[in-house]
């Protein structure tokens, strides 16, 4: 951590990163690229739940209210200092895997599950006090649009919404095809109630996220068969609850068995391990973690998190799940207008469907203006939700119907509003909501997992005082701020200088960040910019300056070679893409002595 606060290039790491996303997804996968406002209305956060429902539950210090602390956490805390307990003090081996089975089931926990849980274990506040009862909080943050301080908005607690209100234009320029997927980097703002632990806990933050749409009866993905061999570490409901450890199976056993919900979620899970991967995360230190069944929203079909595994425990950095058709009912719902997709036959094909028609004059009676948005909201049933609310009627006389366009309010049917009738009509095709898998990666979380992942010190050196002499940021090629260091051998030889300047500049013009350093010995230089995660060094030398050669030194392995100055550039290029691998070039080129520098992790 001491490590993490001293790296620069902040900004450029971050760059780079949504770079290799934007390649590794949206290029790959042909995706829709998109940018969304970032003040939302309250009207479409209302209809996607997050008014009623986006918040996390809190308790106070009963003798400092000022003390707020989030629930779950000070639960899951609690417990992870009592699991490491040892000698006297140590849980009995019953009250170990109670306490295990909670502690994965904390995110699953109903607020009156979590309020016992927290009296059973005694929690308190980090003061030693006692704590208040636990309640809701709403993590989003409000304000007012417009200069007159009447039309309430927020700023947006994630960027997919932005996307599903695009989804008619996004459906119109993909030529009406589906599947498609859209894609968006942005920020997003959270009230969390206690920020903490560097990027991993933030108010406002960077998301990177896509809206899969798909055909809801047809899950299956053309391109599953390329991964499906993959193998990933599996943290299911069943590990959770009974405290085994994750189970590592290829992500199409884990389809076929019915772990994983469907081909496309599968295939998703697949995409996002080899690209976590590809940024430089330990395979041994990544699982897929299943949702519990009370922390999966209730129209979700199946949820997991890639968890990454970092000084500060398990931390969840990207989740994906199966929303259904959620989010499209909804604000076509709240907005009496169709987000549907059309699937055309290839004949036309005589079908039985079951209808239903109003009443207008008996419902006018009832609900008066509120009518046109009571039969918007039956208008908007699909057959299965006919068929339902036909036999609850049968059943009780009567049924219900929530109005979207009326804040969710709930209007009484009775039998003479309502008319249902089964009719063969001829159709040339389908109408429906899509489905959505939605991959949402947090790019704070994950960039700070691969900071540590990638961090270690030379072998025989250590840290003193809080310092380390000799540390390697093995950042990936692409991901580091700075490809190339620059190094005139001399700094008082104008010839080497201004020949170590003339070639970064040359190498900036081509998109490949370089760096001129002249200040103390070569050796400190070079372990300066292994710190700051430089992947390739050249050093410009007096033989530089005689037959135009230069020696290029690779951070890592510590190996130079001799190669010509126009070498660099395209050597470099094909090095940073991953076209060619170091090992290529110390076969083409002669090595320059064996260097006495070696590496531990």
């Amino acid at each position: 951590r001491q490590y993490q606060r001293r790296v620069h290039g902040g900004v450029a790491l971050k760059s780079n990163w949504v770079q290799l996303w934007k390649r590794h997804f949206v290029m790959e996968e042909g995706m829709l690229e998109v940018g969304c406002t970032m003040l939302m209305p309250h009207n479409v956060l209302k209809a996607s739940g997050h008014v009623d429902r986006f918040n996390d539950l809190m308790v106070r210090d009963v003798e400092k209210p000022d003390v707020c602390l989030r629930a779950d956490h000070l639960l899951e805390e609690t417990l992870s200092v009592a699991l490491e307990k040892a000698g006297k003090e140590a849980l009995s081996e019953e009250q170990r895997t109670k306490a295990t089975i909670a502690r994965n089931r904390v995110d699953d926990m109903s607020k009156e599950e979590l309020q016992q849980a927290l009296k059973e274990w005694n929690v308190k506040s980090p003061l030693g006090n006692e704590l208040s009862d636990v309640f809701p909080f709403n993590l989003m943050f409000p304000t007012q649009i417009g200069p007159t301080g009447t039309f309430e908005g927020y700023l947006r607690p994630e960027t997919a919404q932005g996307i599903f209100l695009s989804f008619r234009r996004l459906l119109e320029y993909n030529n009406g095809k589906i599947p498609f997927a859209a894609a968006q980097v942005g920020t997003a703002f959270r009230n969390e109630i206690a920020p903490r632990s560097g990027l991993l806990r933030c108010r406002e933050f960077e998301m990177a996220e896509i809206e899969h749409f798909m055909h809801p009866n047809q899950r299956s993905c053309a391109k599953f068969a390329a991964v499906s061999d993959e193998v990933l570490s599996f943290f299911g409901r069943e590990e959770q609850l009974t405290a085994k450890e994750p189970i590592r199976m290829p992500i199409g056993e884990a389809v076929t068995k019915g772990l994983v919900n469907n081909e496309t979620l599968g295939y998703y899970l697949a995409r996002i391990q080899s690209f976590l991967v590809s940024c430089g995360i330990k395979p041994e230190c990544l699982r897929f973690r299943q949702h519990l069944a009370n922390e999966m929203a209730h129209y979700a079909k199946d949820c997991w998190d890639a968890e990454i595994e970092t000084s500060y425990g398990w931390v969840e950095c990207v989740g994906c799940a199966d929303r259904s058709a959620f989010d499209l009912k909804a604000h076509a719902v709240a907005t009496n207008s169709e987000l549907t997709a059309f699937e055309k036959y290839d004949e036309p094909r005589e079908e039985e469907r079951l209808l239903v028609s109003c009443n207008k004059g008996q419902m006018g009676k009832v609900f008066g203006p509120k009518m046109a948005a009571v039969e918007a909201a039956i208008t908007a049933l699909n057959e299965a939700e006919i068929a339902a609310l036909q036999a609850t009627m049968e059943d009780a006389g009567e049924g219900v119907v929530k109005a979207s366009a009326c804040d969710g309010e709930e209007f009484k049917l009775t039998k003479p509003m309502l008319k249902f009738q089964r009719k063969k009509v001829k159709v040339t095709g389908e109408s429906y909501v899509p489905s959505v898998i939605e991959p949402s990666f947090g790019i704070g979380r994950i960039l700070s997992a691969v900071l540590e992942h990638s961090f270690y010190l030379r072998k025989g050196e250590k840290e003193v005082k809080g310092e380390v002499s000799k540390g390697v940021l093995a950042l990936k090629p692409w991901l580091s701020p700075i490809k190339c260091a620059v190094l005139p051998l001399l700094s008082n030889r104008k010839e080497l200088v201004d020949g170590a300047q003339q070639l970064c500049t040359q190498l900036n013009r081509a998109g490949y960040a370089a760096k001129v350093e002249v200040s103390n010995s070569i050796g400190k230089r070079y372990a300066r910019f292994d710190e700051l995660g430089v992947p390739f060094g050249v050093t410009i030398d007096m033989q530089t300056t005689e037959d135009q050669t230069v020696t290029i030194r690779e951070r890592c392995s510590c190996e130079q070679v001799r190669a010509p100055l126009a070498d660099v550039l395209p050597m470099l290029r094909d090095l940073v893409e991953g076209t060619m691998q170091w090992a290529e070039v110390t076969a083409k080129y002669p090595l320059q002595g064996a260097s006495k520098e070696t590496t531990e992790e």
